[in-house]
């Protein structure tokens, strides 16, 4: 397993959360769901124009073999087992002029979501493996807004539950080093 010690340290919980691929595909409660749609709700966005939208479906509802049928095959394989499978939408325009930052504040609801899910012993991953395309025309998206991801979230469970091709890679991955990716003063490649 990687060494996943922040240097200087942060909070655990930044440092402990991580995407895996083994959902063990238990319900999720309609309370635990709205929790983190809850924390999602309240993340920062300029002008407070909190652009995005979460388009959701679970296991066994009307909407859940047409969501997973607009993820990649390679994620198919193993967020079938996932409790919750939600696609990230953003407004590209805000009061009547583009928005520049609706991807960035989309992602500040995303991981809000993903550290709410951590707290309640859940487990998120996000994924860009996602036919855009087509889940523009399947989920009715209009054309100023942008699907930016999808996420799974359910309950971690053993690696065995995997494609065989993916059992190896189940584990928490390492960050590149601070000192290669912030820097004072002017852009270093």
């Amino acid at each position: 397993m990687t060494d996943r010690t922040a240097h200087p340290k942060v909070d655990r919980q930044f440092v402990d959360r991580w995407s895996p691929r083994a959902f063990d595909g238990s319900a999720l409660g309609e309370a635990d769901r709205d929790s983190l749609f809850e924390a999602a709700r309240w993340a920062p966005s300029a002008f407070n124009a909190q652009p995005w939208r979460l388009l959701y479906a679970q296991p066994g509802d009307a909407n859940w073999e047409r969501f997973l049928a607009l993820l990649v095959p390679a994620n198919q394989a193993w967020a079938k087992n996932a409790s919750l499978l939600i696609f990230f939408v953003s407004a590209a325009t805000s009061r009547g002029k583009p928005s520049h930052t609706h991807s960035y504040d989309t992602g500040a609801a995303w991981m809000s979501l993903a550290l709410q899910a951590e707290k309640l012993g859940l487990r998120a991953h996000g994924m860009s493996g996602v036919d855009f395309d087509a889940a523009k025309a399947e989920l009715g998206v209009p054309d100023d807004f942008r699907i930016e991801a999808a996420a799974a979230v359910g309950r971690q469970t053993d690696a065995s539950v995997l494609p065989e091709a993916y059992r190896d890679k189940e584990a928490p991955s390492d960050r590149k080093p601070l000192a290669e990716v912030a820097f004072a003063g002017n852009f270093v490649g």
